[in-house]
C-alpha cells in the first residue's frame, strides 16, 4: 500500500478578519473558533489517518517559526515557507515535491489551514475513501460539501454519474466547477441536488498529479520536478528561493481542476465552514436574545444582530444593529455586516498609505 500523506496550505493573510488577523499573526494562527489555532485543528483532524511525520505545511517564509509553534505535533522541518506568494498551484507543487522526495508512490490530501469542520469521523472516512480510490485509479479527487443554504461566498462543483462508494462515502464524476454565484443562481443550484460547495480540498497520488501538471500546466510540472530534487537533498527552501521569483501566479483550480477530465468528487456530508469573514462567527458562537454575537468584554444596550469582539478592553454598544465591532491589537473597527468583504479593501488602502504598517 502506498504511503499516506497530507499537505496543509497555510499561506493566507486572513485580511477579512483584520484587525484580529494581521500579516504577523493571520487567522490560521488564531484560535478563532475553538481553543486551538486553526492550523493545529487541521493537524489534529488527521489523527489515525496520517502520522505527523507525513504531514507537511506550506506557509509564508516569515510565518514558519510562528506556524511551528502553533502546530507543535509536526516535525519542524515539515513546515516550509514560500519566499513569495504564487497562489495555490505553486503551493500544491511544492507540497507534491516534499511528498515525492519521501515516497514517489505516495498518495496525499491537500487541505487548508483555516477551515472549521465537525463530524470528524465522517471527514476521516471521506479522506480515507478518497485516498483508497486515488491509489488505485488515475483520478484527481476533490471534496464537495453538500450545501445547506444558497451560499454566494463559495464556488460550486456540479456532480455527474456515480463513480464508486468507498468507506460509505459516495464518489461522483465531476462535471464542472463554477465561480461564486449570485443568490438566485445559488438557489437554483440547491434545487438540482447535483451542486456541491467547492471545499478547496483534494486527494491524489504523486504520479497522477505529475501527469496532470505535465498535461495542463507544464510550468508547475517543471516546478514540482525541480523542487523534489532539492527536497531529497534537504534543500527545499533553496529550491524555492531559486524558482519562485520567475513563476507565474495561478490557482490549482485554474491550472488543473477546470481543465482535467479525470476528476472525481467525494460527496462530503460532514459540517464544513470556510470561515472567510467576520459574519461566519455567527455559525460558531451563541447569540443573545437580540441576536448579538458578543465575544470578550462586551456590554450591550438596545442593540441587535451585531457581531462584537473585544480583547482585553471593555466595548459598550448602545442602540445599534447589524454592525461588526472589533477591538483588537490597538485598533477599533466598526463596519456594517453587509460590508464585511470591504474590510480587505480597508487593509489594502491602509497598506498603501504606509502609516499603520505595524497594525496590519
Amino acid at each position: 500500500m502506498a504511503g499516506r500523506y497530507a499537505v496543509i496550505m497555510a499561506g493566507g493573510k486572513g485580511e477579512r478578519f483584520w484587525p484580529l488577523s494581521t500579516s504577523k499573526c493571520p487567522k490560521q494562527l488564531l484560535a478563532l473558533v475553538g481553543d486551538k489555532p486553526l492550523i493545529a485543528q487541521a493537524v489534529d483532524r488527521l489523527e489515525g489517518l496520517v502520522p505527523p511525520e507525513n504531514v507537511f505545511v506550506v506557509t509564508n517564509a516569515d510565518l514558519v517559526e510562528a506556524t511551528r509553534k502553533a502546530a507543535p505535533l509536526l516535525p519542524p522541518e515539515n513546515v516550509v515557507g514560500e519566499p513569495i506568494g504564487r497562489d495555490t498551484a505553486a503551493a500544491v507543487a511544492c507540497g507534491g515535491a516534499l511528498v515525492k522526495a519521501k515516497d514517489p508512490n505516495g498518495v496525499f490530501a491537500v487541505l487548508t489551514a483555516d477551515q472549521v469542520m465537525r463530524d470528524l469521523n465522517i471527514f476521516s472516512n471521506t479522506l480515507k475513501g478518497g485516498m483508497d480510490l486515488a491509489e488505485t485509479n488515475d483520478i484527481l479527487v476533490t471534496i464537495g460539501i453538500k450545501p445547506t443554504y444558497p451560499a454566494t461566498g463559495f464556488g460550486y462543483i456540479e456532480s455527474g454519474d456515480h463513480f464508486q462508494t468507498s468507506e460509505k462515502v459516495d464518489f461522483k464524476k465531476a462535471v464542472r466547477f463554477v465561480e461564486k454565484p449570485d443568490e438566485v443562481t445559488a438557489t437554483g443550484y440547491l434545487e438540482t441536488g447535483t451542486f456541491f460547495w467547492n471545499s478547496g480540498m483534494f486527494i491524489w497520488s504523486v504520479q497522477t498529479l505529475e501527469k496532470a501538471f505535465q498535461t495542463h500546466c507544464p510550468e508547475m510540472f517543471e516546478l514540482m520536478s525541480v523542487l523534489s530534487g532539492y527536497a531529497k537533498d534537504g534543500q527545499i527552501i533553496e529550491g524555492m528561493n531559486a524558482t519562485y521569483p520567475n513563476l507565474g501566479k495561478i490557482s490549482v483550480d485554474y491550472a488543473l481542476m477546470e481543465k482535467a477530465d479525470n476528476i472525481v468528487m467525494a460527496c462530503g456530508t460532514f459540517y464544513w465552514d470556510d470561515v472567510g469573514a467576520w459574519p461566519a462567527l455567527e455559525n460558531h458562537f451563541d447569540q443573545d436574545a437580540s441576536g448579538n454575537t458578543a465575544i470578550g468584554q462586551v456590554e450591550l444596550l438596545d442593540s441587535a444582530q451585531n457581531i462584537i469582539l473585544s480583547k482585553n478592553h471593555l466595548t459598550a454598544v448602545i442602540g445599534v444593529s447589524d454592525l461588526i465591532v472589533v477591538q483588537a491589537e490597538g485598533v477599533t473597527l466598526v463596519c456594517p455586516k453587509d460590508r464585511a468583504q470591504d474590510i480587505k479593501k480597508m487593509v489594502v488602502a491602509l497598506r498603501e498609505k504606509g502609516t499603520y504598517t505595524d497594525l496590519l
